[in-house]
């Protein structure tokens, strides 16, 4: 199974917005199940279809298994693995429990395989704590989404300077090689240096997804953001990149 995170740490970039898009196209291709790694649950919010009776941490605690909480989605062949945003134990769980646990979440995908799943895409939290450290180490790839500004910038490098020095002390990570350069506006000269400059950090693949308002629209209605009606969809060039990116993975 191929595994996905999305991460940088560093909030209102888009984390959650590209891994549930980019989750639907990886769903054309076989199935999918999101994992709410993000005690926020936003993610859960947006595509669980009705309300979730257990949550990931539940899952963790090993008070279930994986598939009595998976829920589904609007979306076919699509699945998440929610988080509870009021009231949930996944915090918790990071700070006491997982420290005795670090490969946790390598233990959870290949549950997560057996129940039949291709690709599992990992939706974290701004931070580099216990919980996104267990989670990258788990993951295949790590797609990192940008906001176009110079705090994207020191995020970007500081981000891979975190992720060289885990995957250093844990003898393996995944790889870093693309950047969602999200919310970009062609019409501003700040995005496109900031789009030129994202590219020579580390000559990462760099893409860029236009400022959209499908986005909230899709969150709003719970659905994925290509299930928009005709009169409510997205723009070309977003659905063009994201479709672009789910190939490739």
């Amino acid at each position: 199974m191929k595994t996905t995170a999305f991460h940088l740490q560093k909030g209102g970039v888009g984390k959650t917005s590209m891994s549930a898009a980019i989750a639907y196209e990886l769903s054309k291709r076989g199935r999918t199940i999101v994992v709410d790694i993000d005690p926020q649950g936003n993610a859960s919010s947006w595509l669980a279809k009705g309300t979730p009776k257990h949550e990931l941490a539940d899952v963790l605690f090993g008070k279930v298994k994986a598939g009595e909480a998976v829920m589904p989605t609007a979306a076919p062949d699509l699945d998440i693995l929610p988080t509870f945003g009021l009231e949930g134990t996944l915090k918790v769980y990071g700070e006491n429990q997982l420290a005795n646990e670090p490969y946790i979440f390598e233990d959870l995908t290949e549950e997560l395989s057996r129940l039949g799943y291709e690709f599992a895409v990992f939706d974290l939290s701004p931070g580099f704590g216990r919980l996104e450290r267990a989670a990258l180490i788990a993951a295949s790839e790590v797609i990192t989404p940008a906001a176009p500004d110079y705090f994207s910038l020191d995020g970007l490098e500081i981000f891979d300077s975190e992720l060289a020095k885990l995957t250093k002390a844990m003898r393996k990570g995944p790889n870093h090689l693309r950047v969602i350069c999200n919310a970009y506006d062609g019409r501003i000269e700040q995005h496109k240096d900031i789009y030129q400059q994202m590219s020579f950090i580390k000559q990462y693949e760099v893409y860029r997804v236009p400022v959209d308002p499908a986005f909230r629209k899709a969150q709003a209605l719970h659905v994925p953001l290509q299930a928009l009606a005709d009169h409510q969809a997205a723009k070309k060039e977003t659905l063009e990149t994201i479709a672009k990116i789910g190939v490739l993975i």
